[in-house]
């Protein structure tokens, strides 16, 4: 398939997935009194669940799905594996030990953005952390210990706090919270994960020719005029800046990252730089997808969409490592 068409085809459907997010959910309203709702502001009940919960949770369904695709795209390409994914470098652990910190501390529910506030700190306070480790010129399997180094000490802590959480209603607040969900989210949420998935967006966009160039191997790349060590920070920030915004309003939502670059690369002729925009819609697409799912699957319950994305992930997760398997006989 030509990149172009690829690109438009993906485009569409996200487009489509888009609407149907809008249009679907546990408030009895119709096709025409939706769409007057969300354009005119006609019907007080209608634009209220319009405008302030659906349209924000498809935004944000838009948001994180392009930013795990894109970034998922990236890691594979600076690391050469397919089995790479964003939160390998650990930001998505630390980011939701900073959120876990909000909701044992208290800070969570004095002050409403206190949640997302100190999961962007644990996002950054993991960046500092792992370039410290990882050091200007470490190689990428240098970054790759360090960022693992850096997710496991921030799940050991969280796995403490969760130890010695002595309030049962807080420790449940946190696993349901860890599960990752777009409901009852509003445009704070929106307009304060935008601008740090729009500057990931635009850092990681930057990588596509030194991408395509690591493919030739790190001596060529480095004779064609890419620098490793400014590759390597951009992608480091860029993934930080997406992810570290994504868990801090959504939760872990995890495989989309992994599973989406997997499946497109074939269609774009296994090029890194082509792989991100590809992946960035392909994401965006599959999140939107998972979260209709959850609201079809069980309209009574709160079905996480990190649950649901995990089941339908991890058998391709499977299938991927024994495809990888088989073609190293």
């Amino acid at each position: 398939m030509r990149y172009g068409a690829l690109l438009i085809l993906l485009s569409g459907l996200v487009a489509l997935l888009f609407c149907a997010s809008l249009l679907i959910g546990p408030a009895a309203l119709g096709f025409g009194e939706s769409v007057q709702a969300l354009l005119s502001g006609k019907g007080e009940a209608a634009v209220l669940v319009m405008r302030e919960i659906r349209l924000p949770r498809a935004l944000l369904g838009v948001m994180l799905g392009a930013s795990l695709g894109l970034s998922g795209a990236a890691m594979q390409g600076y690391l050469r594996n397919p089995l790479a994914e964003p939160g390998l470098i650990g930001v998505s652990s630390s980011a939701a030990l900073g959120a876990v910190l909000a909701l044992q501390t208290g800070l969570a529910a004095a002050f409403a953005l206190a949640l997302p506030l100190m999961a962007l700190a644990g996002a950054v306070i993991s960046v500092l952390l792992l370039l410290m480790l990882a050091g200007p010129r470490g190689s990428s399997l240098t970054l790759i210990l360090a960022g693992i180094a850096v997710s496991a000490f921030a799940g050991a802590l969280t796995s403490l706090v969760l130890n010695l959480s002595p309030n049962p209603y807080a420790a449940a607040e946190i696993v349901f919270w860890m599960l990752g969900s777009l409901s009852d989210r509003s445009f704070t949420h929106v307009w304060l994960a935008l601008p740090f998935m729009a500057a990931g967006a635009a850092l990681l966009a930057t990588l596509a020719r030194g991408l395509d160039a690591l493919t030739l191997g790190e001596d060529a790349a480095q004779a064609l005029g890419i620098s490793l060590s400014r590759l390597r920070l951009v992608l480091v920030a860029g993934v930080a800046a997406s992810i570290g915004a994504g868990v801090a309003v959504a939760g872990a939502v995890g495989f989309i990252g992994l599973v989406v670059p997997h499946l497109l690369r074939p269609l774009v002729g296994a090029r890194p730089g082509r792989l991100l925009a590809a992946s960035a819609l392909g994401g965006a697409a599959m999140l939107l997808a998972a979260d209709i799912a959850v609201r079809l699957i069980t309209p009574d319950r709160d079905l996480k969409l990190g649950v649901l994305t995990a089941l339908v992930g991890a058998p391709l997760f499977l299938h991927l490592i024994y495809k990888t398997r088989r073609e190293g006989l």
